[in-house]
C-alpha cells in the first residue's frame, strides 16, 4: 500500500511539473483573512492558516462540513458516524473544547459544552470558504480560541442564481439543499435550506438533520452597510457508542438558532463595525431512546453579545480595536439555572519596518463573572526574505474557562467538578512559507505549555469520568505541507489541484499511575494527507483524498476517498463519491465503530 501511495504522489507531482509551462496559476495571496480588526492578504500573514476554497469544498468527497476539514493538516476531527452529524474538532493536538468556531466573524462557542460546537446552521453548499487559524487566538478572537480557530465565511452575491442539489447513498442515505441568490437595487440577499436523513451505519445511529440559513445586506452609501442574518437547524439521532458503551439506546435532539445584525463604517483611514448576535441551543438527551424516564436531561442555553471592532491607519502603521460584552446563561434539568458575564478588550499594532520586516502585537483584556480580569498579550514577527519566501516566528497566551458540563454535570458515567480552574498555555511557533506559480510551501514548529489543563480522568472502569487540572503539559510538533492549484489547461487531463501535508505531535503528559486519562493522550501524533483534484477534458474532475492517521496509544489507520463530478458548475451535473475505498477498520470518537466502504451519487442544477 505503501508504494502504491508513493507512485501516484509521484506521478501527481510529474504532472504539476509539466503543467506549470501552460497553466495560469490560481493566486489566492490576496484574499484577505477575515479578523474581526486587522485584516491582513493570506500572503501577509505571519500565522499558519489553511484556507479551504469554494472550489475545494464543493469537489470533496464529503457531505459535511465535519468532513470537509478531516483533509486539513493540523485539524483533527473525530466523527460519531456518517456525515458528521455529532462531531468534536480539534487543532494540534488540543481537546475539542480548545478550538473556537466562528461563522462569518460570530463566535458560536456553547457554554454548556463543545460537543455543540459543530452545530453550525449553515448548509454545506452556502459556504464560500473556510479560514483554519492554526495556534493560539486568544488575542484575535477571544478566550477559548486556545488551540486555534475556524471561521465560516459565507458572501452575499450581486447576481441572481439558484441552486439545487440532490443526492442519495448507502445506509439509507439521503438529501437535498437548495441555495440561491435574489439582489434588489441595492439590497442582497442569500436564503439556504438543506435536509439530510439516514438510517444509520450501525445500530441506533440513524438521524435527521434540517438548516435553513438567511443573510441580508444593505449598502446604504459607499461609506455605510447593514448585515443581517438569522439562521436555524435541527438535529436529530441515535447516538449508541457517542458518549459511553454501556449505554447503546442512546439518544440526542438538539437545536440550534442563530442571530445577528451589524453596521459597518468604513472611510479613508477608518474601519468601524458594530453588531450584536444571539445564539440559543436546545438539547434533550436521553439515555435510554425507548425508556426516557430512566435517565433524560433538557439543556437549553442562551448567549447574547455586542461588540465594535475597529481600525484606523496613522503614520505609525494600523491600530486596531474592539470591546465586547457577553452574557451567557443556561437553563438545564442537569446543570441547574446558571449565568456568568464575559467583557473584552482588544488593542493591536501592525507596523512595517521598510518594506520586508512587519511586526503584529497587541493584547486581549478580558473580565470574567467567576475569575476576574485575565489578559492575552500576543505578537507575530514576519520578514519578507524574497519575494517567494516568507519568515515568521509568533507568540501568545490562550486560555479557556470550564463549561458547565465540565463544573457540574451529574450522571451515570461522567460527573463534573465545581473546583476546576481555567487552562491557560504559552505559545510559540516558527516557521517559513514559499509561493512561486501557484506553489505553496509551508513548514512550521510549534510549542504550547500548558497549566491546568482541563482533561477527564478515573482510576478505574468502575468509577466515572470527572475533568480534573494537570499542572503541566507540553505539546509541540511540526507541519509541513505542499500545495499547488491552478485554473484549467488546454489538455485532456491535467492537475487542477495537488496537495500533500505531513504533521507531527508530541505530548509529554504521563498518565498518573492509577489514573487513565480520556482525551489527551488520543491526541493526533502522526498525520499525512494527501489529494489529486484532475481535470478530465471540459466537464470531468476527479478528486481523491488520502489519509493516515495515527493517535497517542492508539492503532494508526488509512482512509482513500474519492469523488468524481461532471458539469460541476454547469445548468445540470453529476456527482458520486466513494469513502474509507481501503475498508478501513477504525473508530474516531468514543465507541462508534466508524463504516466501511460506503458510496453516495447525486446531481446538480444551476440557475442563473
Amino acid at each position: 500500500m505503501k508504494k502504491n501511495l508513493l507512485f501516484l504522489v509521484l506521478m501527481a507531482f510529474n504532472s504539476i511539473l509539466k503543467a506549470q509551462t501552460d497553466s495560469t496559476t490560481q493566486d489566492l495571496g490576496e484574499v484577505i483573512i477575515q479578523e474581526n480588526r486587522i485584516q491582513i492578504p493570506f500572503s501577509k500573514q505571519s500565522r499558519n492558516i489553511s484556507l479551504l476554497s469554494k472550489r475545494q469544498i464543493e469537489t470533496s468527497p464529503a457531505r459535511s462540513l465535519a468532513e470537509v476539514l478531516s483533509f486539513v493538516p493540523g485539524v483533527d476531527v473525530r466523527q460519531r458516524g456518517v456525515t458528521g452529524v455529532q462531531s468534536d474538532i480539534s487543532i494540534r493536538g488540543g481537546s475539542f473544547e480548545q478550538t473556537l468556531m466562528l461563522l462569518n466573524g460570530i463566535k458560536l462557542s456553547d457554554p454548556q459544552t463543545g460537543h455543540h460546537m459543530m452545530n453550525i446552521p449553515v448548509p454545506l453548499v452556502n459556504i464560500d470558504r473556510v479560514e483554519v487559524l492554526k495556534g493560539p487566538a486568544s488575542r484575535v478572537f477571544g478566550q477559548n480560541a486556545y488551540a486555534g480557530a475556524i471561521n465560516v465565511i459565507t458572501e452575499l452575491s450581486d447576481r441572481s442564481y439558484a441552486r439545487v442539489q440532490g443526492y442519495a447513498g448507502d445506509f439509507g442515505m439521503k438529501g437535498v439543499n437548495f441555495a440561491g441568490s435574489l439582489p434588489v437595487g441595492n439590497y442582497k440577499q442569500n436564503l439556504a435550506i438543506s435536509y439530510d436523513d439516514s438510517n444509520g451505519h450501525w445500530y441506533n445511529s440513524d438521524y435527521q438533520v434540517s438548516t435553513i440559513f438567511y443573510e441580508g445586506g444593505l449598502l446604504i452609501n459607499e461609506k455605510n452597510e447593514l448585515k443581517g442574518m438569522i439562521a436555524y437547524t435541527d438535529r436529530n439521532f441515535g447516538a449508541n457508542g457517542f458518549y459511553s458503551s454501556s449505554f447503546p439506546d442512546q439518544w440526542e435532539s438538539v437545536q440550534t438558532t442563530s442571530a445577528s445584525v451589524s453596521h459597518t463604517l468604513t472611510l479613508d483611514n477608518f474601519y468601524l463595525n458594530t453588531r450584536g448576535y444571539f445564539r440559543r441551543n436546545k438539547d434533550e438527551y436521553v439515555l435510554k431512546r425507548n425508556e426516557p424516564s430512566f435517565y433524560q436531561n433538557f439543556h437549553t442555553t442562551d448567549v447574547f453579545a455586542l461588540e465594535a471592532n475597529g481600525n484606523f491607519e496613522t503614520k505609525l502603521g494600523t491600530t486596531g480595536f474592539g470591546l465586547e460584552t457577553r452574557k451567557e446563561a443556561i437553563e438545564s434539568t442537569n446543570l441547574g439555572n446558571r449565568d456568568r458575564v464575559l467583557t473584552g478588550i482588544f488593542l493591536e499594532q501592525l507596523v512595517n519596518f521598510g518594506t520586508k520586516v512587519d511586526l503584529r502585537a497587541g493584547v486581549y483584556s478580558n473580565y470574567y463573572s467567576e475569575f476576574g480580569w485575565k489578559h492575552f498579550p500576543g505578537a507575530e514577527l514576519g520578514f519578507q526574505a524574497t519575494k517567494e519566501l516568507r519568515l515568521y516566528s509568533g507568540y501568545g497566551i490562550s486560555y479557556r474557562i470550564p463549561t458547565y458540563n465540565d463544573l457540574y454535570y451529574v450522571g451515570p458515567t461522567n460527573i463534573g467538578n465545581d473546583q476546576l480552574l481555567p487552562e491557560q498555555a504559552q505559545n510559540y511557533e516558527i516557521g517559513a512559507k514559499w509561493s512561486k506559480s501557484g506553489l505553496f510551501a509551508e513548514l512550521v514548529y510549534f510549542n504550547r505549555s500548558t497549566d491546568n489543563l482541563i482533561e477527564l480522568t478515573r482510576s478505574d472502569a468502575n468509577t466515572p469520568w470527572q475533568p480534573q487540572n494537570f499542572s503541566e503539559v507540553k505539546f509541540n510538533g511540526i507541519e509541513a505541507s505542499l500545495n499547488y492549484r491552478v485554473s484549467p489547461t488546454g489538455r485532456t487531463i491535467h492537475v487542477k489541484e495537488f496537495m500533500i501535508s505531513y504533521n507531527y505531535i508530541n505530548a509529554d503528559l504521563i498518565n498518573q499511575p492509577g489514573i487513565e486519562t480520556r482525551y489527551a493522550l488520543t491526541a493526533l501524533k502522526n498525520q499525512a494527507i494527501g489529494g489529486v483534484l484532475l481535470g478530465i477534458g471540459q466537464k470531468l474532475e476527479w478528486n481523491t483524498k488520502m489519509r493516515y492517521v495515527e493517535r497517542m496509544n492508539q492503532e494508526p489507520y488509512f482512509l482513500l476517498d474519492m469523488r468524481a463530478d461532471y458539469n460541476r458548475t454547469g445548468k445540470l451535473g453529476f456527482f458520486a463519491e466513494a469513502s474509507n475505498i481501503t475498508n478501513a477498520d477504525y473508530m474516531e470518537a468514543g465507541t462508534v465503530q466508524m463504516p466501511g466502504r460506503w458510496f453516495r451519487a447525486g446531481f446538480m442544477l444551476n440557475f442563473e
